[in-house]
């Protein structure tokens, strides 16, 4: 099968943890293990997250009193794109030597016209208290925002309508490649009324980016590791279950928080929905991803 999977953020850093390279190279390398199995039999295509990271970038450009103005964001996540994509490119590699893999810093298609320019939603970067986010707002022209007991910095998130690199990734799969793509949901570009791409200060969302990309590649299944089991139905509740075997339909009912599950399971539903016969994708724990191919373990999404 063709499968693409979307790597949540804490397989690179889990939560709470510093975010200093040596803790994420070794989440990668567990991460690897338990990926590795699944380039055995089928066609892969990794994506991923780099919130935590693209973060890091931006405070350090933020604050290199050399640079005029910091970089923006389709240029930091770009940077991430490399990085994490060597991390993911070495782990993988260890653990099937006899296999090829790829890591391609790719372009995410948005319309310039999309209403979330106007309404920056995403957050990125460090959390702050109030004073200290506002007055990094006002020092580097920032907009901020509350998120839960704590303030960060909040970027436009537009919708994903291209991977302007798709026909290079089908190619590479063909040729028994394993590909590393769409990292924090690629790099957001515009097209210009002449026709040439231009990059905007945006971040992508990587789980919808991740079930475009599988619909762009006519995959069989996606797979959206995180960490946790299953989507919960009554989340927060005392009557809260997980969910195992579902339709989009039913999901679409459900009220998920907007900042976590949410993006998951629009994901996983649209990929379903838009998908061929036979199509599933599945939600569930990075050290379940052989069982999540066939449903036997998360929550495993079909037409119905």
């Amino acid at each position: 099968m063709r499968i693409v999977v979307a790597l949540g953020g804490n397989a690179l850093l889990r939560r709470g943890q510093v975010p200093d390279a040596e803790a994420q190279v070794e989440n990668i390398r567990l991460a690897a293990r338990h990926l590795a199995p699944l380039t055995d039999d089928h066609e892969i295509v990794i994506t991923h997250g780099n919130g935590p990271q693209v973060g890091v970038l931006a405070m350090e450009s933020a604050a290199d009193t050399r640079l005029t103005k910091s970089y923006p964001f389709d240029a930091l996540g770009a940077m991430t794109q490399g990085l994490i994509g060597y991390w993911i490119l070495q782990a993988m590699g260890n653990e099937r030597p006899e296999r090829q893999f790829a890591s391609i810093i790719n372009q995410t298609l948005v319309d310039a016209d999309d209403p979330a320019f106007a309404h920056p939603t995403k957050f990125v970067g460090e959390v702050y208290d109030e004073a200290t986010a506002r007055e990094l707002a006002d020092l580097h022209g920032w907009q901020v925002s509350v998120d839960g007991d704590h303030w960060r910095r909040v970027v436009p998130s537009p919708r994903p309508r291209e991977l302007i690199e798709s026909e290079l990734i089908d190619h590479l799969l063909r040729e028994s490649i394993i590909v590393v793509c769409a990292g924090g949901g690629g790099v957001p570009v515009v097209r210009t009324p002449e026709g040439d791409l231009r990059g905007v200060e945006a971040v992508i969302d990587k789980d919808l980016s991740a079930a475009l990309i599988a619909r762009r590649l006519r995959a069989d299944r996606l797979l959206v590791l995180t960490d946790v089991d299953n989507v919960m139905e009554g989340f927060g509740t005392a009557h809260a279950r997980p969910i195992t075997a579902t339709t989009p339909e039913h999901l679409r009912t459900l009220d998920l928080p907007a900042g976590s599950m949410g993006p998951k399971v629009e994901a996983v539903c649209e990929f379903v929905e838009t998908g061929g016969p036979g199509v599933a994708a599945a939600i569930g724990s990075l050290t379940e991803a052989q069982a999540l191919v066939h449903g036997d373990r998360g929550t495993y999404v079909t037409q119905g």
